[in-house]
C-alpha cells in the first residue's frame, strides 16, 4: 500500500497539518494538505500546503521568503493529522524564522488571560515588508 493512502483524509480530501519547530518544539502554525502538498514535501523537503481559501497548493515562503526545511514527517495514531518538524528559516536564510503572516515567529501568539486573548509575541518584521 502506498504511504499516501493511509492518511485518512477528510471529505474534501484534506489533512490537518501543523508544523513544529525542531529544536525548540514551538507550533509555528496549523494548515492543510491535500494528497499532491504532501507528496510534495516528502519529495521536496520544503512545506508545501494548499490553501484553502486560493483553492491551489502553496509552497510556504513562496512570495515572503519564509521557507520551513522538513526534518521529520509524522502521523497521528488514527492517520488524520499530520506533524511537519520544520527548521524555519528566513528570507536570507540567517534572519529569525517567521511562520505568521502577522510577521510573528508563530500563528499562535494570543493568551487567553482574563477571560481576554492578549497578544504576548511582538512582530518581528512588518509584513508590508515580508510580501511581494
Amino acid at each position: 500500500m502506498n504511504w499516501l493512502d493511509q492518511v485518512k483524509w477528510d471529505a474534501s480530501g484534506l489533512v490537518p497539518v501543523i508544523a513544529q519547530e525542531v529544536g525548540s518544539n514551538d507550533v509555528l502554525m496549523f494548515a492543510f494538505m491535500n494528497r499532491e502538498a504532501l507528496e510534495r514535501t516528502a519529495m521536496l523537503g520544503e512545506a508545501v500546503y494548499f490553501s484553502r481559501s486560493r483553492q491551489r497548493l502553496w509552497h510556504k515562503g513562496e512570495e515572503s521568503g519564509h521557507i520551513q526545511k522538513v526534518h521529520e514527517l509524522r502521523l497521528d495514531c488514527d492517520n488524520d493529522v499530520v506533524l511537519l518538524k520544520v527548521e524555519q528559516l528566513g528570507q536570507a536564510h540567517g534572519e529569525s524564522g517567521i511562520a505568521c503572516h502577522t510577521g510573528r515567529h508563530s500563528c499562535f501568539f494570543q493568551v487567553l488571560q482574563a477571560g481576554e486573548w492578549k497578544t504576548v509575541d511582538a512582530v518581528l518584521k512588518d509584513p508590508q515588508h515580508i510580501y511581494k
